[in-house]
């Protein structure tokens, strides 16, 4: 269950380079499920602005609302941080070829 909670909170708190929540306040088009192609076309500001606040909320309620947690408690604390840890690896595989970040080729971007 600890896992599941952070598959919502992870999806939009983090400061990734632009997460749904993030980027549809910034008014950016990101990949949703809601996309055509799921997940890989680009959705509205708007509907990623929705998206992030409904994993937000669910986020919450799975979190602090449904079972116990306890981040005192060290092995939901390894939990909620594996699932983190986890889903930040599998968001960064899924869309860095979209964003620049799967450099397979072994060039750097600039800035970097």
């Amino acid at each position: 269950m600890a896992y599941l909670r952070v598959v919502f909170l992870r999806r939009d708190i983090s400061r990734q380079r632009d997460p749904h929540f993030v980027s549809g306040t910034m008014g950016r088009a990101f990949q949703s499920p809601f996309a055509h192609p799921p997940g890989k076309g680009l959705s509205s500001a708007l509907v990623n602005v929705g998206w992030g606040a409904f994993n937000i909320v669910v986020g919450y309620v799975l979190v602090l609302r449904v079972g116990t947690f306890d981040l005192r408690d060290t092995w939901d604390a390894v939990a909620f941080g594996a699932g983190f840890f986890l889903i930040g690896t599998m968001s960064a595989r899924l869309f860095g070829p979209f964003h620049g970040g799967d450099m397979k080729d072994g060039s750097r971007q600039e800035g970097a």
